[in-house]
């Protein structure tokens, strides 16, 4: 979850121009729903099995990470807008990918993009009001991930360069990819899709 807030962070850095960039954002856009699409196309094969999908996902995840570590290594600072664009597009359709992926595990209370009603779950289902505060922890904790994701990309953007950010995220969605494939192998009962996902 850290490693997406820190990839919103270096995708916002590279887009970043005087004024706001209507081109960007569409091109932003479409690179997400492309990923999104084709993560949906991989949950259509692989859905059963959330272990592989898990896997699969991370898979084309570090291949697109890698190659955003490649165009921020050879881009200066500021980021010309060649690189610019590629770099929002292998992002965008990153993050697609781990939206749709993460829909279909299918992790109950837990949204690990939408900030504010990961925050609102917190605070409305808090036994302070009456709610059961059962997965407080479990929110509290991804919303403190999130946030701390956010603040070392944007560190690590400022101070350090672009490409420090992407080689952390790309480094952790390689550990992922390799531990959902390792732990899902043997058919644990968490790999198995459960009803309504």
């Amino acid at each position: 979850m850290s490693t997406i807030a820190a990839l919103e962070v270096v995708t916002y850095a590279a887009s970043a121009s005087p004024g706001f960039s209507i081109a960007a954002s569409l091109v932003a856009l479409a690179a997400f729903v492309a990923g999104a699409f084709g993560a949906g196309k991989l949950a259509s094969q692989f859905g059963h099995h959330r272990g592989r999908l898990l896997a699969y996902a991370g898979a084309l995840q570090v291949g697109l990470f890698s190659i955003a570590v490649v165009l921020a290594a050879l881009c200066g600072d500021p980021v010309p807008a060649g690189y610019r664009y590629a770099l929002i597009v292998v992002l965008g359709a990153a993050m697609g990918i781990q939206n749709a992926g993460v829909r279909k595990l299918g992790v109950p209370d837990l949204t690990t993009t939408v900030l504010t009603l990961t925050i609102t779950g917190i605070a409305a289902d808090s036994t302070l009001v009456g709610g059961t505060g059962s997965v407080s922890g479990r929110r509290v904790i991804a919303v403190a991930a999130m946030l701390l994701g956010a603040l070392v990309g944007a560190v690590l953007v400022i101070h350090v360069h672009i490409v420090a950010p992407l080689a952390i995220a790309l480094g952790l969605m390689a550990i992922v990819a390799g531990a959902s494939w390792t732990a899902g192998a043997s058919d644990p009962l968490w790999v198995r899709t459960t009803r309504g996902s």
